[in-house]
């Protein structure tokens, strides 16, 4: 049977490209090469191109997402989706292939907007009973009523971007002097933020995918962070533990797994989500999902999949197969 064709799409517009092709390195390096003809594409503000081994640069025809491989012309037969933020997590990506026909492994275009939204995103999870963080919405321009923000969200709390990941411009703030600045930080990243109330508990993380039409909970991380959160540091840097499987009780376990299967049905995932949660007087609370979350080295899917006795090629070959056409 002649091999497939998959681009491995990386990069993105956001500060978080240079994750995402550490994450595309380990998805090539993983994928079964004696099924699969493997294509390194970086999708990056300068250019979209298949980066061949010898880093000779192949620019994407962006027509048809055909590219020349140095012998002939290929046009994938699915897109591996591994790019974190902007435009392949938020639903920009997903929507242009759907337009060409071009099967992609991670969540569908309105399904990745709505989840990459954490505003609209938690406002549906509420409405279906979801435990989420009592929380306070600004937009740009908006007047600033920093004791109406406090009345409803208290003391400590988080200030978010809406539209941001790795933790780019979120705050932890205790006091009402540090809310100002914490504000306009976030305003750097996005012109929607959040403010929410901090959840006093442990934070854990779960992985959620797909094997057709099964869905498959993975072992759950717990996050243990050196710094008041789990900021860009403690996330890339080294500065938190993450223990896999958590040191939780059974029942805490089951109720979070429970729970994130529930919002992956909910949202209409597919592909590999990951759901974080804080475990508050033993009931998980909502914090946000990532439909294309890291998978470097450093990364908690990997770690889960390890400890499910997986590998990373027999997952990453379930995602793909879940998109192939079946013949």
């Amino acid at each position: 049977m002649a091999k497939k064709h998959i681009a491995v799409v990386m990069g993105g517009y956001s500060n978080e490209y240079e994750i995402s092709l550490l994450s595309g390195a380990v998805v090539c390096e993983n994928l079964n090469s004696e099924k699969y003809n493997v294509y390194p594409v970086h999708i990056l503000k300068d250019g979209w191109n298949y980066v061949a081994e010898n880093n000779t640069k192949y620019p994407i025809n962006k027509a048809d997402f055909s590219f020349n491989n140095g012998k002939e012309i290929i046009v994938p037969d699915a897109v591996f989706n591994i790019i974190h933020g902007n435009p392949g997590e938020d639903g920009y990506l997903q929507a242009y292939l759907e337009l060409l026909g071009i099967p992609q492994t991670s969540a569908g275009y309105y399904e990745a907007a709505l989840s990459f939204n954490k505003r609209d995103c938690l406002s549906v999870l509420k409405n279906f009973g979801i435990k989420c963080a009592n929380s306070y919405y600004l937009n740009k321009g908006n007047d600033i009523h920093t004791e109406d923000i406090i009345k409803k969200v208290g003391f400590p709390c988080f200030v978010k971007p809406n539209r941001a990941g790795s933790s780019f411009g979120v705050s932890k703030v205790h006091e009402m002097e540090q809310l100002l600045p914490a504000i306009e930080k976030a305003f750097q990243e996005d012109s929607e933020i959040l403010i929410e109330t901090a959840l006093i508990g442990t934070e854990v993380s779960v992985g959620v995918f797909n094997k057709g039409d099964e869905i498959v909970v993975l072992p759950i991380t717990e996050i243990v962070s050196e710094n008041e959160f789990f900021d860009y540091e403690a996330k890339y840097l080294g500065k938190s533990q993450e223990i896999t499987p958590a040191r939780i009780s059974e029942k805490e376990s089951e109720l979070v797994k429970a729970e994130a299967m529930r919002i992956y049905k909910l949202l209409n995932m597919k592909g590999v989500a990951r759901s974080e949660f804080i475990i508050q007087k033993g009931k998980p609370y909502f914090l946000e999902i990532n439909t294309n979350p890291g998978i470097s080295k450093e990364s908690i899917i990997p770690k889960q999949i390890r400890e499910s006795g997986m590998t990373l090629t027999q997952l990453f070959d379930i995602l793909v197969e879940n998109i192939l056409p079946k013949n």
